[in-house]
């Protein structure tokens, strides 16, 4: 019941600002530490991908879509997550976790100070020549990072296409939900080919993760970027707190 319950948990927070990662994993830790990490992190993107997907559903529909760039986007996380996960046994995940600690202290700074930012479109809207060099780079860089360690993978997608190319955190959340669809599909096929995915407990975990999904994109929508914003702040927080307890606590 404590996955179920983490899983429509984290399908909220990932539709709305993503992060949901760190809700699943230390749950997966507490009630089933004989699993291996690449057991976890296999079973929690089947979770992760259902969730995704009505996400991506859910705001096609009153979000403006740029599907000849989104679509592209998403494949390259796919294949660029695949190759996170294959990296899962080989590197020390450990290393990585006291940079993202600060990243993400540096996005609450940044969006606390700029309050503006992503509330708002850029009053000069960016070229499609920069619009698709950051969304290639964000889905490469950020779908491998999503297959090599996951949570927090949507958050830095939003910040990145609300700071880098003024798009309202609405619109970002948007976009990310589709790379992130991408990067969990790639993540899927690389676990589930090396045998480290749990079907069972997956699919029911799957079936939360949808009904918080759609829940917190409805939400997101009908609330606005000023929601979105806060919500953002509240879960980098908590990303900084959680990550800063497993790393030193």
């Amino acid at each position: 019941m404590a996955l179920l319950a983490a899983a429509m948990a984290a399908g909220w927070v990932d539709a709305v600002v993503g992060g949901g990662g760190l809700i699943v994993l230390p749950v997966f830790l507490l009630v089933a530490p004989t699993l291996t990490p690449q057991q976890v992190l296999g079973t929690n993107k089947l979770t992760a991908i259902a969730g995704t997907s009505a996400a991506v559903a859910t705001f096609a529909r009153k979000v403006p879509m740029q599907w000849r760039l989104m679509i592209p986007a998403g494949l390259l996380a796919a294949v660029t997550s695949g190759c996170g996960a294959a990296a899962v046994a080989l590197i020390n995940r450990d290393l990585f976790i006291p940079i993202i600690m600060v990243v993400l202290i540096g996005v609450a700074v940044f969006v606390t100070l700029r309050p503006q930012v992503g509330v708002t479109m850029a009053t000069h809207p960016p070229t499609r020549r920069k619009v698709v060099l950051v969304v290639a780079l964000a889905a490469a860089l950020i779908g491998f990072y999503d297959g090599l360690l996951g949570p927090g993978t949507g958050t830095f997608l939003i910040i990145a296409f609300a700071t880098v190319l003024g798009t309202e955190f609405v619109r970002s959340a948007a976009m990310a939900k589709v790379i992130n669809l991408g990067s969990n599909f790639g993540g899927v096929v690389y676990f589930a080919a090396t045998g480290n995915v749990l079907w069972g407990l997956g699919a029911a975990m799957a079936c939360c993760n949808i009904i918080g999904a759609v829940f917190g994109s409805r939400m997101a929508l009908s609330k606005g970027s000023g929601f979105v914003r806060i919500v953002l702040l509240v879960v980098v927080v908590a990303m900084v707190i959680r990550l800063g307890w497993q790393q030193f606590g």
